[in-house]
């Protein structure tokens, strides 16, 4: 055999070794095992009916306006808190008005849950109303009124409430607001409680 095969059969023999040596190091017992997770919010979802509360004309002063609505927890978690924000405009048939705010004549008289049946709670003039704290009105309000720490409106809940609108005679010159309408606008937002463990 010439020098050549015999330096190419030894290459070849010592690459062979190699390889087996290599291949033997993978070669061991393994086992795999998987997880896998999910994570899906839940949803909030508060609804009010009527979405018109009151509509009315030819209103004067003593006249009261008893009116029902229902707030809704559609969601799959509670509503642990609720507050709301009053918005209205106010439009004056004669233009007389001289400044002066229809809306601190109108009161709100909140009174009970009918689901939770509680007894009349508080009263403020839409002026004031419009003006307050969102904090403060839940305190005021919906604490009483739903209860359970600020509001409570479980999942797949709905109270009925009940509110009174009042055109108050303040026994003094009223005429500027003949033929004034107003507009009011409520906005409720609902919002989660604290964080737990699950």
């Amino acid at each position: 055999m010439s020098l050549k095969k015999k330096l190419g059969m030894g290459i070849a023999s010592a690459a062979l070794g190699i390889s087996l040596v290599g291949g033997g190091t993978f070669a061991f017992f393994s086992d795999k095992a998987e997880t896998t997770s999910k994570f899906q919010a839940g949803t909030l979802e508060l609804t009010a009916a009527p979405t018109t509360i009151i509509d009315i004309n030819k209103i004067k002063p003593g006249d009261t306006m008893l009116r029902s609505f229902e707030l809704k927890n559609g969601g799959n978690l509670d509503i642990a808190t609720i507050k709301l924000a009053t918005d209205y405009a106010v439009t004056d048939w004669k233009g007389d008005n001289a400044g002066e705010d229809f809306g601190k004549h109108i009161r709100v008289n909140f009174l009970f849950n009918e689901h939770k049946l509680d007894v009349p709670i508080w009263y403020t003039t839409l002026d004031q109303l419009k003006t307050m704290d969102p904090d403060v009105i839940a305190k005021n309000i919906f604490y009483p009124w739903l209860g359970e720490k600020g509001g409570n409106l479980a999942a797949g809940t709905s109270d009925k409430l009940w509110v009174q609108y009042e055109f108050v005679e303040n026994n003094a010159d009223q005429n500027k607001f003949q033929g004034d309408s107003l507009e009011l606008k409520w906005t409720f937002e609902g919002n989660q409680g604290a964080g737990e463990a699950k």
